[in-house]
Order: C-alpha cells, then sequence, then structure tokens
C-alpha cells in the first residue's frame, strides 16, 4: 500500500469525514483531509531537505496523511486512538511490518500533551502538523463569534516553511495582523507546539527558528 492508496481509501476519509464534524461542533479549526494533505506532503519535504531517502519520504506521508483519523473516535487522546485506528486498517494491507510499527507509532506521538519525537519521521509528522497555522483552518462563522483558536490562525495571512540543510535550521515565517490577534494571544496556543518543534528538529539534527512579522522570536 502507498500514499496514493491511502489518500483514496474509502475507510479512512470516512473517519476524516466524522471526526471533522465533531471537531467542527466542538468549536475546532479545520482537520479535513486539507490539512492531512497538507502535513503529509510537508513531513515528505523536510525529510527530502535533510537527505532522507524516498522510501522514508512515502513512510511519512502515510503517517501525516493518517495523523488525526483519531478525531473520529475522540478529540481527547486522539493520537492513541488514531495509531489503533490506523494499525487495524494497515495490518490488512501489504505494507512491511516496519513500515507499518513506524506509521503507528508517529501518529500515537504526534500530539503535544503526550507525545515526542524519537524518530525521524515522527520529527517530521511533529513540524508539519504544528506549523500548519493559516486563515483558511477558520470555519466559516461570523467574526464575533471566534474563539482565541480562530483569532489566531484568521490573523495569519501569510506561512512559509523553510528547511536549511546547509545551516541545519527549519524556519517557520509568520505574518500576523496583530488588530486580529496580539501576539500574547498567538503564544498562549503555540507556544508549548512551538517548543515541541524544537525538540522535533534536534532528532533530525537541526534547530527550529520562528519568525513573526520578520521578527525573531524563538
Amino acid at each position: 500500500m502507498r500514499y496514493q492508496d491511502i489518500v483514496k481509501n474509502e475507510e479512512v476519509l470516512e473517519y476524516y469525514e466524522v471526526g471533522n464534524r465533531i471537531l467542527r461542533h466542538l468549536g475546532y479549526t479545520d482537520h479535513s483531509t486539507i490539512h492531512t494533505k497538507l502535513v503529509a506532503e510537508r513531513a515528505a519535504a523536510i525529510l527530502k531537505a535533510f537527505g532522507y531517502d524516498e522510501h522514508v519520504q512515502e513512510v511519512a506521508k502515510i503517517a501525516g496523511f493518517m495523523h488525526d483519523i483519531g478525531n473520529a473516535i475522540n478529540r481527547r487522546h486522539h493520537a492513541e486512538y488514531g495509531a489503533i485506528i490506523a494499525n487495524e486498517i494497515l495490518r490488512h494491507s501489504d505494507l512491511d511490518m516496519k513500515d507499518r510499527v513506524q506509521i503507528v507509532s508517529a501518529i500515537a506521538n504526534h500530539d503535544e500533551s503526550t507525545g515526542v519525537a524519537a524518530d525521524p519521521i515522527t520529527a517530521a509528522i511533529i513540524i508539519a502538523d504544528k506549523t500548519d497555522v493559516r486563515r483558511n483552518r477558520v470555519r466559516e462563522r461570523k467574526k464575533s463569534a471566534f474563539d482565541i483558536h480562530d483569532r489566531v490562525n484568521y490573523a495569519v495571512t501569510s506561512t512559509e516553511l523553510i528547511c536549511d540543510d546547509d545551516n541545519d535550521i527549519i524556519t517557520l515565517k509568520l505574518t500576523i495582523d496583530e488588530e486580529i490577534c496580539t501576539m500574547y494571544d498567538y503564544f498562549e496556543i503555540f507556544l508549548t507546539r512551538m517548543m515541541m518543534c524544537s525538540r522535533a528538529a534536534e532528532v533530525l539534527e537541526a534547530k527550529f527558528a520562528l519568525y513573526v512579522n520578520d521578527q525573531k522570536v524563538l
């Protein structure tokens, strides 16, 4: 089984349909396959930039696409639920056992509440996931109904993730409209996630930097 098969798998897509509907009712930003495809492609790009081969990139893409599948069960511990679901789906495929276990482990460890980057694939998934901050993740509703998560994402007018293998650094550059969201609001939501990215970058033998409105803040 390859990435191109996973993105069309009916069972996987149904889990995402249900999970994203649940998160909509809970007030979360978009967690549809738009997000998971972005994470898959971004994780592969990170690994490619740091010299990992196509097989490793392919495994990361599968893990990246499946990483939020557990939201269909419950948002709390969604990483662990997702790992169990992914294992059940993938164990019936022709995927190599070691690759399947790697995918399951990466999914289980991508959340900042309980996860840790202990290998390059998990590290790439974490960075790809936590740096997906953008205006169009906000659900369509009146601005007066925005919570802090909505404001923080809506305030981001541009996002750029740069992998510089020559200098061993991964840089996230954000442009934020501070009339919508203050820097304090941003860090209230994202500081833990950015610190997780920093630790994940170390697994790739790199450093993580964050620039907001051209100012280095991490």
